[in-house]
């Protein structure tokens, strides 16, 4: 659920960023964390893709006043990585890039982790393969 953002006067006029923007540009910088896999976006963000098309604000919602903005991602983790340290790295790179981007001030961002992503596959590295029983 987004909520619409206020204008922003200036002397030239107003200036309106729509949620739905602040909504790719976080989820731009979920995916390209080290350690994600994808984006977790429930039923219509699947049906979405399943249309043939592509959403990179699946599994982002955001709330944007007229100063602020606090996110919340829904993310798949890839298998081997430390869930902790790339949710952290989720975070500072949505806040850097809502930032710089938008001039808004981040004061929340929320990493939801739903899943943990196996190799294609599906193997896991180092799997010990030995019997245990003759």
């Amino acid at each position: 659920m987004s909520i619409i953002a206020e204008y922003e006067k200036t002397d030239m006029g107003t200036i309106q960023i729509a949620p739905e923007v602040i909504e790719v540009i976080a989820g731009l910088a979920t995916v390209e964390v080290d350690g994600i896999a994808g984006m977790s976006g429930g039923l219509a963000g699947g049906i979405a893709e399943l249309l043939g098309k592509k959403n990179v604000a699946k599994g982002v919602k955001v709330e944007v006043g007229q100063r602020e903005a606090a996110v919340d991602v829904s993310v798949i983790i890839q298998y081997g990585h430390k869930i902790p340290e790339v949710a952290n790295n989720v975070q500072e790179n949505i806040k850097r890039s809502i930032e710089m981007m938008t001039g808004l001030s981040v004061v929340e961002v929320n990493v939801h982790v739903h899943d943990v992503h196996l190799k294609p596959d599906g193997k896991v590295e180092n799997e010990d393969h030995t019997k245990r029983v003759n």
